[in-house]
Formats: C-alpha cells, sequence, structure tokens
C-alpha cells in the first residue's frame, strides 16, 4: 500500500472572513489535525480575527498552525495574495500591513492595487500569489515576474487544482511560467470549509453577500465541493507528488506562534525614578491618608499590603496606575465617574479614588477581584456620564496615539431571529411567512427554530424546503456576522498595538476597533481598560447643578 503524502495547508478561509467560509477557525484544525496534515495555515481575507482561536485550537490539538492572511490584489492581473509570517517580526509586518489597509477604507473593506505593495512591508513573511482562474498567460507570466521581482526566494505560485474541467491547462500553464521565471509552484486548496457537507451553508452565505436567492445566483456559487480539507489519499490523486512535498518547504519557512507575542502595559504613567510597584505604593499609601486622615487603622494596612503584594506578583500595577490616570482627567474635567463591579473589593481602587466603597467595612471578597489561581487578569469597569464619555475616549486616543490605543472589536453573530430571515431569503420563502416565524422567536427560546413557531407560522415541518431552512439556520446560529466596537473595552500598549493584532475603522467617526473580541485578549493575556456610560450619572450631574442654582 503506498504511503500517504506529507501535506501542509497554506491557504484557508474561516467563518471570520464573513460571509464566505463556513466553518469555524475550530472545526479547521480539528478536521486537519485528524487527516494528519503537517500544518494548516489560517488565511482569512485582510485579517487576524478568527487567529487566537485557531491558535488556542492548535495548542490543544498539537497542530502547527500557520499565521497568514490573504489579499484580493486588483489590476491588469488580478490575483489573490497568500501572506504568511515567518517570525514575530514578520507577523507584525503583517498585521501593519492590514493595518494600513483598513484604516484607509470604510469599516469592513479594503481596496489593493499592485502598486500599493511594498516588499519591505511584508519583509520576513513568505507570500503565494494565486492567479484568477480566467487568467491567460501573458496575465500568468505578468504576475509571477513581478512576484520574482518584489520577493525573490520567498515567493510560489499557488496551484489550485479543485476538480474542474481545465484543471491540466491550468497547471501546464503554470509549469510553463514557473520554468520561464523560476518562480516554484506549491499545492494549494483554496479551503472555505472544514468538510464538503457545509458546501449548502457556504451556497448560503454566498447568497447572503450578494444579496440574491440562490436560485439566481448563477456562477457566483462555487461550481462543486472541493474546496474543503480534502484527505491526503484525494491530494495524492490531484496534484504532483513534487507540488505535495513543496508545502511542507513552505510550511519550514514559517516557525511563528502567538504565543511569541511580547505584550507590554503603557510605562510613560510612571515618573522617573520610580518603579511601577513603587508608583502604585505611593499613591495607595497617600490616597489612604486621604481616606483615614486621622490614621491608617491596622486592618486596612494589612489589607493594602496583601493587595499590593498580589499585584506585585502578577504584575498589574501598571494597569491600577491607567485606570487611576482616567478617573484623575476625568475629575479634573468635572466629568462624574464611578467605579463598579469587583472592583469594590478592593482596598487599593479605594484609595486611589477608583471606587468609593469601603471594602473593609463590607467584609467583601478581594479574590472574587484579583485571584493568582484563577490566572485572570483584573476587570475594572469605570461608569462616565454618558454625555461627557466621549471626552474620555478622546482623552485616551490623545495620550496614547491612535497606534498604541484603540477599542476591543464585539463579534456581532447570528441569532434565530437573524437566521432565519436570512437564511430564509436565500432560500426564497416569502417575506412575510419569514417576518412571522421571526417574530414567533425570543431571546429565551435557545438557540434552536421551534418546531410549534413552524406551524404557527403556516409552514409544514416535514416539508422538504422547510427542513433545509431549519438545517442552515442552526448550522448559521452563532456564526459571525461582523465585528463591532466594544462599549468602551481600551486595549492600551507601550509599543505599536498594530504589531500586535490589526486596528480597523469602527462605524463611529474617530474610533478605531482591533480585531480582537474580550475573550482573544483573556486567552492572550493582553489587558484592557473598561470606559464606559451611564446616563443616570448625567442625570445625577444635572440634577446637582439644578439644586446648586437654586440653593
Amino acid at each position: 500500500m503506498t504511503a500517504l503524502p506529507e501535506y501542509a495547508g497554506l491557504r484557508c478561509l474561516s467563518n471570520f472572513s464573513f460571509l464566505r467560509g463556513a466553518s469555524r477557525p475550530e472545526e479547521l484544525v480539528e478536521r486537519a489535525r485528524s487527516l494528519g496534515y503537517s500544518a494548516l495555515a489560517l488565511t482569512d481575507e485582510c485579517s487576524m480575527a478568527g487567529m487566537v482561536r485557531a491558535h488556542v485550537a492548535a495548542r490543544e490539538q498539537g497542530l502547527k498552525l500557520l499565521v497568514g492572511s490573504q489579499f484580493r490584489v486588483r489590476g491588469e492581473a488580478p490575483f489573490t495574495l497568500v501572506v504568511l509570517a515567518c517570525d514575530l517580526e514578520g507577523y507584525g509586518n503583517l498585521c501593519q500591513f492590514i493595518t494600513r489597509l483598513r484604516r484607509s477604507s470604510e469599516k469592513g473593506s479594503y481596496a489593493l492595487r499592485l502598486e500599493d505593495i511594498r516588499a519591505a512591508e511584508l519583509a520576513h513573511c513568505v507570500v503565494l500569489a494565486s492567479p484568477e482562474r480566467d487568467s491567460s498567460p501573458p496575465q500568468l507570466l505578468a504576475v509571477a515576474r513581478w512576484l520574482l521581482a518584489q520577493f525573490t526566494g520567498r515567493c510560489w505560485l499557488a496551484v489550485e487544482l479543485p476538480r474542474l474541467w481545465d484543471d491540466e491547462m491550468r497547471l501546464h500553464r503554470l509549469r510553463e511560467v514557473g520554468a520561464i521565471t523560476a518562480v516554484p509552484l506549491v499545492a494549494c486548496g483554496d479551503v472555505h470549509m472544514h468538510v464538503r457537507s457545509r458546501k449548502a451553508l457556504q451556497d448560503v452565505l454566498t447568497a447572503i453577500r450578494i444579496g440574491k436567492p440562490l436560485t439566481d445566483c448563477g456562477s457566483e456559487l462555487q461550481p462543486n465541493a472541493e474546496r474543503h480539507l480534502r484527505t491526503r489519499l484525494r491530494l495524492a490523486q490531484t496534484f504532483p507528488p513534487e507540488l505535495l512535498q513543496e508545502t511542507l518547504r513552505v510550511a519550514a519557512r514559517c516557525d511563528f506562534s502567538l504565543d511569541a507575542l511580547q505584550y507590554q502595559y503603557p510605562v510613560e504613567l510612571v515618573p522617573a525614578g520610580e518603579t511601577p510597584p513603587s508608583c502604585l505604593r505611593r499613591m495607595t499609601y497617600e490616597g489612604a491618608a486621604r481616606r483615614w486622615p486621622g490614621g491608617i487603622p491596622a486592618q486596612v494596612q494589612s489589607q493594602i499590603e496583601q493587595e499590593l503584594s498580589l499585584i506585585a506578583e502578577l504584575r498589574y500595577e501598571h494597569y491600577f496606575l491607567t485606570v487611576a490616570d482616567i478617573v484623575r482627567y476625568a475629575r479634573s474635567r468635572h466629568i462624574l465617574c464611578q467605579g463598579r463591579g469587583s472592583a469594590a473589593n478592593s482596598v487599593v481602587c479605594y484609595c486611589l479614588g477608583v471606587t468609593e466603597v469601603d471594602p473593609t467595612r463590607m467584609n467583601m471578597l478581594f479574590a472574587r477581584f484579583i485571584s493568582k489561581e484563577r490566572n485572570e487578569p483584573p476587570d475594572i469597569d469605570i461608569d462616565f456620564e454618558h454625555e461627557r464619555r466621549e471626552e474620555v475616549v478622546q482623552y485616551l486616543y490623545d495620550k496614547y496615539g491612535r497606534d498604541r490605543a484603540a477599542l476591543t472589536a464585539t463579534v456581532i453573530t447570528w441569532r434565530p431571529r437573524s437566521a432565519i430571515r436570512d437564511v430564509g431569503k436565500a432560500l426564497g420563502f416569502a417575506p412575510d411567512t419569514l417576518d412571522a416565524l421571526a417574530k414567533g422567536h425570543h431571546w429565551w427560546d435557545g438557540r434552536e427554530v421551534l418546531r410549534e413557531r413552524l406551524i404557527e407560522a403556516g409552514l409544514a415541518p416535514d416539508d422538504l424546503q422547510v427542513r433545509q431552512l431549519l438545517e442552515l439556520t442552526r448550522a448559521l446560529i452563532g456564526f459571525p456576522r461582523h465585528l463591532s466596537q466594544h462599549v468602551g473595552g481600551f486595549v492600551l500598549t507601550d509599543g505599536p498595538l498594530s504589531r500586535i493584532v490589526p486596528i480597523e475603522n469602527a462605524a463611529m467617526p474617530d474610533r478605531t476597533v482591533i480585531e480582537w473580541d474580550k475573550d482573544d485578549l483573556d486567552a492572550m493575556g493582553l489587558l484592557k481598560v473598561d470606559v464606559l456610560a451611564l446616563g443616570m450619572l448625567t442625570a445625577l450631574r444635572k440634577s446637582l447643578e439644578f439644586i446648586g442654582a437654586r440653593k
């Protein structure tokens, strides 16, 4: 029996390439591991939004994950450029490249032309070019020559053979171009789903993306289900062995993991001649002297020392100093603010003026706020007047710069109502029927489409089209729909934030958002500061002003 070839998947979209990929990053990683892949590259389009989830899954599965992204390049010879990071420097370069494209375009879009690509921007990366399917021989040659000129020694022509009628002719032309230019060829899959059974969902996503029912999508739909993670036997039957072997050479060039990221909190809040622990200690005891002008009780001093010791051990001093600085700024502008949540359990927060509850009088548990055993970062929620919160947001942007401060993302997912409407439109259901069915579902009904709601909407649960609606809706519920901005969670860094995670424009003016959400930040050990808005604080301020005017 012939041994199965070793193989590394070099081009793969997840459902974080919104409305294109039909599988979760975790599903792709698990499937690649079960198929015996040597490595898998996650290359969402101009995005790193799903990379943390793939990274966590790959670490659990013991699979080598290649970190990359892909871009559609416009021009006379359009093609897809796949970029894979070789090391930490390459990853930073790739994130900054994505940031440049996203920041120069409207939210959710980007534009890339050949003349916009500067090879130096993508140093320490390897690149693959996948020309359009209908490219002529002169166009193929133009792409290969550009590759050779810009990325000598670190470029390949991607050969994708999705079992279409012209596969052999495409392979022949690419081999000719490779012989002329000396650009090596490599097997590539253009994966959109982890298993072929996701083809129906992938078609629905395409219909939603272009805004047409499936029956009108025509050639926009993929002609077959081959853009899945194929078995190594199928790959051996499809690609020449030397092209499969070349995937291992590409993967060997990539030796980067997200574990190598070195996150550093901003350090400018620490005065010259002080260390973060000494600065926090001084500010805490200065605040304690104000809280207890008659002398700090022994119980309070003991609690302060315990908290400062744990904060120093976990190296969270900068986080507390940043929160204290934000509160100081707000109060200097007469903006009402108040810390809340588990931060009220901390006497250090009380001494810094972040909270107004004396935890020593309430017998509250500090470990609920910070615990070494839980290994979770502290979460200090600060509410500001909702009419003036924007002043605090812009203060952070001004103080740290757009390259070091951004809001965290929130992943908006499909819920039963939105999934029913979008899948139903793609399947051609009448709008009135979908509206009645969607309105019959509420958040307390859970994530399932209920059989009784179908009957109430006049649908037969055993009808084939209705069963398709049920199955596809269930598959779509929970899928990421788009990235939105967090209500106020800021990520701050000492160096450029865009070298840790790409930054893009938010829908609101003067707002920028990173591509990772709260769960991703926790997984990567990045701290966020919550700058939240509370309408009642505005009401209180107006009430105080009114009372002051009367008395």
